[in-house]
């Protein structure tokens, strides 16, 4: 896929198919954000894949967009490494650049995807649920999965109201 393309016709899907997601692919997406971009090469970013129910319906219980996470056959949470940081609002921008290359890369590959920013409200208990070292701070948690949907295409604001 042409990238201009996989960044303009990429849409924020919410719901899918009971279709397993298997392991190769969900390796190739944690690959993309493998090789995002970081200050100082540092890469920040730790992951944690989730397939199994009973774990998915205890995170989902921490958002109020529950029903994403436990329709979806796969999240991967995705967290900052605070013992890897230099400097924090960076290593943060490094994490948005991995989650948008995993994005794209499901994409690419067929499945749907979002980015789920609102578990953060419940952040600590997620961490605590997924068993993840002190030093990993979640960042986001991304469902994936086969689409059930096909969401319309988002309007963007005209560039000249964006260019300063």
């Amino acid at each position: 896929m042409d990238v201009f393309d996989a960044i303009t016709s990429w849409r924020s899907v919410r719901r899918f198919t009971a279709k397993p997601v298997s392991d190769d692919f969900i390796k190739r997406i944690l690959e993309a954000g493998r090789w995002a971009q970081s200050g100082l090469n540092n890469q920040p970013w730790r992951f944690s894949v989730i397939k199994e129910k009973k774990l998915k319906d205890a995170v989902a219980a921490n958002t109020k967009y529950g029903f994403v996470v436990k329709e979806a056959p796969a999240c991967i949470a995705v967290f900052l490494n605070t013992q890897d940081m230099y400097d924090r609002t960076k290593d943060v921008q490094a994490v948005g650049a991995c989650i948008q290359n995993m994005l794209r890369a499901a994409h690419d590959l067929g499945l749907g995807a979002v980015w789920l920013g609102e578990i953060l409200t419940h952040r600590v208990q997620v961490e605590k649920m997924l068993g993840v070292p002190e030093y990993c701070e979640l960042m986001a948690l991304i469902a994936v999965g086969w689409p059930a949907e096909n969401p319309p295409k988002a309007e963007r604001k005209d560039l000249s109201e964006l260019v300063l």
